[in-house]
């Protein structure tokens, strides 16, 4: 027994530190396995148990391929057309920062937030840059949470992307650079439901969940994606410039 995230954890391998699995659905969350409890005085990481007698630290942000969604329903897009256009707009959209708080935010808390495009100008109001901020926006969400990670001395050495974002290329190298780490998506993405699985087996058997997820996930490798040290610097800079002005327009009432 456990919740999604827990059996997402055993499903994607994520049974021992140094995995973080990073989900990107509607919301989206990120998680990894610890020995001990990451408890976090900033209320921003959830301090879980897991399904394997552990902990799990998990963020969860409200806003991922919901904004995605409604940028292909505002440009009348489908998928592959949002991809061509994400892959045809310039890293950092050419100034365009999008805070995607359609939904209220969990992550940063702001039940009451709101989307913002800031930055527009005549020369960079395109439907390309709109979408690859939208993108970008999302990720750095869920990049703001993985700062907080590191911060509480967790340091993935591999992430594996989980849920619709992560079928799309583009997007896949996008959060490697986000992240600044290797990222890398499963060859079932019902990853949850596997977990289950291996969790019926494990008590079935008594084999270790290594030795099982060892056997029964598979990574897919031809989507492994390396962070791009050049990309990764100007991200770095630009979630910086995200969670500053989320910050000072939450300071003012405007979000």
């Amino acid at each position: 027994g456990g919740g999604d995230n827990m059996m997402g954890a055993i499903g994607t391998g994520n049974v021992k530190p140094g995995c973080i699995t990073a989900s990107f659905g509607t919301s989206g969350t990120l998680y990894g396995v610890s020995d001990k409890p990451v408890i976090d005085g900033q209320g921003e990481v959830a301090a879980f148990c897991d399904s394997t007698d552990q902990w799990l630290p998990l963020v969860c942000t409200m806003n991922v391929t919901v904004v995605t969604e409604q940028v292909c329903e505002m440009f009348r897009w489908n998928h592959q057309q949002l991809e061509m256009a994400v892959k045809s707009a310039p890293v950092g959209a050419d100034g365009v920062i999008f805070l995607p708080y359609l939904n209220g935010e969990r992550t940063p808390n702001l039940p009451s937030g709101t989307g913002v495009l800031h930055g527009l100008r005549p020369t960079n109001m395109t439907p390309p840059n709109i979408a690859r901020a939208a993108v970008e926006g999302a990720t750095l969400g869920l990049a703001y949470g993985l700062r907080r990670f590191r911060e509480l001395g967790m340091n993935p050495s591999e992430i594996r992307l989980t849920g619709g974002g992560s079928k799309s290329a583009t997007w896949r190298q996008i959060a490697a650079d986000c992240f600044n780490a290797e990222v890398v998506t499963l060859s079932t993405s019902e990853g949850a439901a596997l977990g289950a699985a291996i969790q019926a087996a494990h008590v079935a058997t008594q084999q270790s969940y290594d030795s099982l997820c060892a056997k029964l996930v598979d990574l897919d490798e031809s989507t492994r994606c390396q962070p791009n040290a050049e990309n990764a610097a100007h991200y770095a800079t630009q979630l910086d410039r995200q969670m500053e002005l989320t910050g000072r327009l939450q300071q003012t009432g405007w979000l």
